[in-house]
């Protein structure tokens, strides 16, 4: 296990970073990086990178994730989440199920996201949660995100605790967007308010949370001799989600040195990134299409991440 990637099903209570650094010690290896944070409490999917896979983690973070989780509403937090201050109560009587799902479908489709004020996004080098935490003000960014799906899995529960109500959901978005805001957004739709009170992430991209192993699960396999199984991908079996081109091996050459390379029956457009194999299946290089020549698939391609 040295290039490649790994599965790994995140528990609760713990960063990302921390599973990162427990993996870097388990697997005694300094390159390990991971593919999209998930909060402490939330649990699911998390794809780490090893070794030369970690410069493949620009383009592996921005697969669309799929999430499930819970909604609790009527009560308003300052975190958005179960973790935060309760800041606003309203009250949940006479709302029912086809209410809070037509609230939700209304945030489906592209929009601009404001990220919680209590997030590790960063201005200035400074983490939104550092600035809320000092009293400071969080400025007022947004982000262009897309929810492919938003609806719930279940009916809403009876009435709890305090009159808050539960509903477990199912979510489907781009990368980048906040389940949290969007458990707020829907709270502040009905005039209740909402907080996220729990969060899985099952998929991402076409990687799922039942190949993944907990980090006990992964840790005994490897004491008892044994690999990660379908929790592992080799470097070279990778998907990445761009066309692809085998190189002959002059192209190969070329491409080593870092050299543009002519090829035919190219897919894509100028500024499309493409896969660079070599004719043994091999990933050897990313590159960009940096021209299109004719109406036909020839076209020039430029390396930019070069591996072999």
């Amino acid at each position: 296990m040295q290039d490649g990637l790994l599965l790994v099903d995140k528990d609760p209570g713990g960063t990302s970073h921390d599973v990162v650094q427990r993996v870097r010690r388990l697997l005694k290896q300094k390159k390990v990086g991971h593919c999209g944070t998930l909060d402490p409490d939330a649990t699911g999917l998390l794809l780490l990178t090893l070794g030369s896979a970690t410069r493949l983690t620009r383009f592996l973070i921005r697969a669309p994730k799929v999430y499930e989780g819970t909604l609790r509403l009527g009560v308003t937090t300052d975190t958005y989440d179960a973790t935060g201050r309760v800041v606003a109560e309203g009250p949940t009587d006479g709302l029912t199920t086809e209410a809070v799902a037509a609230a939700m479908a209304g945030f489906e489709g592209t929009s601009e996201q404001q990220p919680p004020p209590y997030s590790a996004k960063k201005v200035g080098g400074v983490k939104y949660y550092e600035l809320a935490r000092r009293g400071e003000e969080v400025p007022q960014e947004t982000k262009e995100v897309t929810v492919y799906d938003f609806k719930p899995l279940g009916e809403l529960s009876a009435p709890e605790a305090g009159g808050t109500r539960s509903l477990r959901f199912l979510l489907s978005c781009s990368s980048g967007t906040y389940a949290r805001s969007l458990a707020h957004d829907v709270g502040q739709a009905l005039g209740c308010g909402a907080h996220l009170a729990a969060l899985r992430r099952t998929q991402i991209g076409p990687f799922t949370v039942g190949s993944a192993l907990s980090h006990a699960a992964l840790e005994a396999r490897l004491s008892a001799g044994e690999g990660p199984g379908d929790a592992w991908v080799p470097f070279d079996q990778i998907p990445l989600p761009f066309g692809e081109v085998t190189a002959d091996p002059q192209q190969e050459q070329r491409i080593h040195h870092g050299q543009t390379v002519l090829v035919r029956e190219l897919a894509g457009e100028e500024g499309d990134w493409v896969k660079l194999l070599n004719r043994r299946r091999e990933l050897i290089a990313v590159g960009t299409v940096v021209e299109r020549i004719g109406a036909g698939g020839v076209g020039v391609v430029q390396p930019k991440v070069v591996f072999r």
